[in-house]
């Protein structure tokens, strides 16, 4: 693992941003050919944009006032370098998640259908993003109390926490996880489902996986029953899309439409 891959003359290339750029580019191409027969095909790239933005700006909030605002609070300078890490892909679920409805609000399309079409995308990009995390040594997990685990090298944010001590590999076992849910999307894909319904498994899949797996982090603090935030988010995420699931089923019955007009 490198934080910094190479040079360009004096001018550091990180791993952890090339590999987000690289997951931003594979998720937009995975989700043009995944709306290639659709109605979303031409708002694929233009919500991109708009998406990355929206994302980047909620990734860092979240951040900074939920995981990390005991360092951040004392050093407001940092908030900006987010290039060094620091991006929760919570944060930038929900920004996708609001940009996508002032998209499909403004160019008048199903909503519900529209995120099922980007929701594989999404999780994929999700898993990309992960290698970013152990690359750059962070999203690392705890101590193992064993010969096994990871052992992050000198320069990482892990190795400044821990030492050489082998940590749970959190990080890795997430971005596998995301390539399975990845695969159950494409498998429900072609099945008769109320709209909206793949988006809200790939939201419960994740938020359960990623519940799962913050019992093994190390480098977030611990609130409410010994649960991280993002424990708290994917506890309130599961819950909401469990109601919007029962929703939806509800709404198909009745045959509404599932659009977000102006």
């Amino acid at each position: 693992m490198r934080v910094v891959l190479f040079y360009l003359g004096d001018y550091p290339v990180r791993s952890y941003g090339l590999v987000v750029v690289l997951a931003i580019l594979l998720a937009v191409g995975i989700a043009r050919y995944l709306a290639r027969d659709t109605v979303y095909r031409d708002h694929i790239s233009p919500f991109a944009v708009t998406a990355v933005i929206s994302a980047i700006i909620g990734a860092r909030l979240w951040e900074v006032l939920f995981f990390q605002w005991s360092y951040y609070s004392t050093h407001p300078l940092e908030m900006l370098a987010i290039w060094n890490g620091g991006l929760s892909i919570q944060g930038a679920i929900v920004g996708g998640i609001a940009s996508a409805i002032y998209y499909a609000w403004r160019h008048k399309l199903a909503f519900w259908d529209f995120v099922d079409t980007l929701a594989p995308a999404v999780v994929f990009g999700q898993g990309i993003g992960r290698i970013a995390c152990f690359l750059n040594g962070d999203a690392f997990g705890s101590p193992t109390g064993s010969n096994f685990g990871i052992v992050y090298p000198e320069g990482t944010i892990a190795y400044e926490r821990y030492g050489s001590q082998p940590l749970w590999p959190a990080e890795i076992w997430e971005g596998q996880w995301d390539f399975i849910i990845f695969g159950i999307l494409l498998a429900m894909k072609n099945k008769r489902l109320p709209k909206g319904m793949l988006f809200a498994t790939y939201q419960i899949l994740y938020g359960l996986g990623r519940f799962a797996l913050e019992f093994l982090r190390g480098d977030t603090p611990r609130y409410l029953f010994h649960w991280t935030a993002a424990q708290w988010t994917s506890f309130i995420v599961v819950l909401v899309m469990l109601i919007i699931m029962a929703f939806l089923k509800y709404r198909e019955r009745l045959g509404k439409p599932s659009k977000i007009t102006r």
